[in-house]
């Protein structure tokens, strides 16, 4: 764990076993890694960038504006819930969105939460994907120019299904909220 740590905190890119699914990340804060992620896998939505943190107090330092309700909605959920957040800061500017505004997410994987609180810092999870589009369950399924193209694979539950469905809504300036995805 100590040495996957040290690697995101010199700007290096990892496959890992996220919350939701396999995924290439970096430290949010790092402009240089979350640019070549950008490279690693292109696209030109930037909203496919999501950030896992380990609590509200670390989501409550990149998201200044940050409304009560948000605390209910998390409470809430009944499955992994990603809120879309208006005015980040501190984060990597090339992961956000042209407003400004990126998905976070409280992770309760005990793995991913172990990485965060080793760093301090928020964790970029952009799921990886198959030729046909699709998010691989299994680590064996994800592409092998993906796996090239990363500095380090964690090999951690490389035999475990991880596929789960997130919820996903956004949060306006003004507190109102936007269903995305159930």
């Amino acid at each position: 764990m100590k040495e996957v740590i040290d690697q995101l905190r010199n700007g290096d890119i990892i496959l890992y076993p996220a919350d939701i699914s396999w995924a290439i990340g970096c430290d949010a804060t790092n402009e240089s890694a979350c640019e070549r992620l950008n490279l690693i896998h292109p696209t030109s939505v930037a909203s496919k960038f999501t950030l896992l943190v380990d609590g509200f107090p670390m989501l409550e330092r990149y998201i200044p504006d940050f409304h009560e309700v948000c605390y209910d909605l998390v409470d809430y959920a009944t499955k992994p819930l990603t809120i879309v957040y208006p005015n980040a800061q501190g984060i990597a500017e090339s992961i956000l969105t042209e407003d400004g505004s990126i998905g976070i997410r409280i992770t309760t994987d005990h793995f991913c939460k172990k990485l965060i609180q080793g760093m301090r810092k928020p964790l970029v999870c952009l799921e990886t994907h198959r030729n046909d589009g699709k998010v691989p369950a299994y680590f064996a399924d994800i592409d092998e120019n993906v796996k090239s193209r990363v500095d380090h694979i964690v090999l951690e539950r490389t035999e475990e299904k991880i596929s789960h469905s997130v919820q996903e809504i956004k949060i306006g300036l003004s507190g109102e909220v936007t269903i995305i995805q159930k």
